[in-house]
């Protein structure tokens, strides 16, 4: 599908950064309910907010994203800024981490899915991509707080990221502006999201074989 690349590259730069600044909240928020330090909520942060996109470019071959450009260390200390002015108003507000972890996933999903394509990858390398792009960052973090990750567990959370690849896919495949398929993935992971919590909706679980 054909495109301007110049405001592709803008769209794609202000997903990142608004995906970055979203992740950092998440994983600093996930820090300070740990009581980790300044420091440690800072790294807590930046590993979620770039840990998926640093292994998706490795993966690609190309520069990590977060590598062209200071802005994304720079976001992430604006994101620690904003957790330390309004931790009291974040703390009354019960679902804040998870607002701020479903904007992250969403929007890295979409830009996972865009870099991909844009390297000449088919379409179900950019679906992997960008579950990768949007959950490994969270894998990181619960890592670093020693505790399961949230994909392994009841909620959907990357299932919503493959899901919302796969709409991606087929909108594009339609013809449908770039603009507008993104935004209807955006819409569409967030919704999953939100409805699987709100109905306790998950995934079978293993069982053991006896």
């Amino acid at each position: 599908m054909e495109y301007d690349p110049e405001v592709m590259q803008t769209v794609m730069q202000i997903i990142e950064f608004l995906g970055t600044f979203a992740f950092a909240i998440s994983g600093i928020r996930h820090a300070a309910a740990c009581q980790f330090d300044w420091f440690g909520g800072f790294v807590c942060g930046v590993c979620v907010a770039i840990g998926g996109g640093t292994l998706r470019d490795v993966m690609l071959g190309v520069t990590p994203f977060w590598m062209t450009s200071p802005f994304y260390i720079i976001c992430t200390l604006l994101a620690q800024v904003f957790v330390l002015l309004f931790a009291h108003s974040l703390k009354r507000l019960d679902n804040a981490w998870f607002v701020f972890d479903t904007l992250g996933l969403a929007l890295f999903t979409i830009a996972g899915l865009q870099k991909t394509v844009d390297c000449g990858h088919p379409m179900w390398v950019a679906i992997l991509m960008g579950c990768i792009t949007g959950s490994a960052g969270g894998v990181i973090r619960d890592i670093f707080l020693n505790r399961m990750p949230l994909i392994f567990r009841k909620e959907i959370y990357a299932m919503a990221s493959i899901f919302g690849g796969m709409l991606y896919w087929l909108l594009l495949e339609l013809q449908v502006n770039v603009g507008v398929a993104s935004a209807a993935t955006f819409i569409f992971i967030c919704l999953t999201r939100a409805i699987a919590m709100k109905y306790h909706i998950s995934l079978p679980k293993l069982r053991d074989i006896e």
